[in-house]
């Protein structure tokens, strides 16, 4: 990764270097004082760096269509005055196109060695988390695990239960079976009931 990524920028500063002293002569041939004549690849270009950032950070999102815009106005500006800037400044004997077509290969590494920077740096391996296994509770006593009935329902049943329901009447009452309704009162530590009463007789 690291490897990748020096390469990567080394390419980048080599392009941005080769784009950069074609379009700040094409600025001096244009008119622009030779003192300022810098601002203008650094402009240009810049804006290619700064959007291809933009367009990696704002991936997926629905305003990354800006940077986008921005990118392609960049590089477009960018390949076109390289290009012109080769044609005006080439030898005679060197064909237009050619010289068009070498001077555009500066701009369009940058673009996608740029691109290719911020890619790798986004990507990089995060460090594994340590997952964490529960113990398994094959080895737990039945009468130690967790009863799935809320506390609430065995609220419930304990005033059934004083009210002098029975422990098959309670059952009845929450569709479960009556060992269920035993085990509630074995955890609160009520003596088992397993006597009719006469509210279950007329229920």
């Amino acid at each position: 990764m690291v490897t990748a990524v020096a390469g990567t920028v080394l390419i980048a500063a080599g392009a941005f270097w080769l784009s950069f002293t074609a379009l700040a002569d094409l600025a001096r041939r244009s008119g622009v004082d030779v003192g300022q004549a810098w601002a203008w690849p650094v402009i240009v270009d810049g804006l290619i760096v700064v959007a291809t950032v933009a367009v990696v950070a704002l991936a997926g999102q629905r305003a990354a269509w800006y940077p986008w815009a921005l990118l392609a106005g960049g590089a477009l500006i960018s390949v076109t005055a390289n290009a012109l800037h080769a044609v005006v400044a080439a030898d005679a004997d060197v064909p237009g196109v050619l010289a068009a077509c070498v001077a555009a290969v500066p701009p369009l590494v940058l673009l996608a060695s740029t691109h290719l920077t911020v890619v790798l740096v986004r990507s990089r391996p995060s460090e594994p988390i340590e997952e964490v296994v529960p113990e398994p509770a094959a080895d737990i006593p039945p009468r130690f695990r967790a009863e799935p009935e809320s506390a609430g329902r065995r609220l419930v049943a304990a005033r059934l239960r004083a009210e002098g329901w029975s422990n098959k009447a309670i059952a009845r009452h929450f569709q479960v079976a009556p060992s269920t309704v035993g085990r509630w009162f074995a955890a609160r530590g009520d003596a088992p009931d397993e006597q009719e009463s006469p509210k279950e007789l007329t229920a």
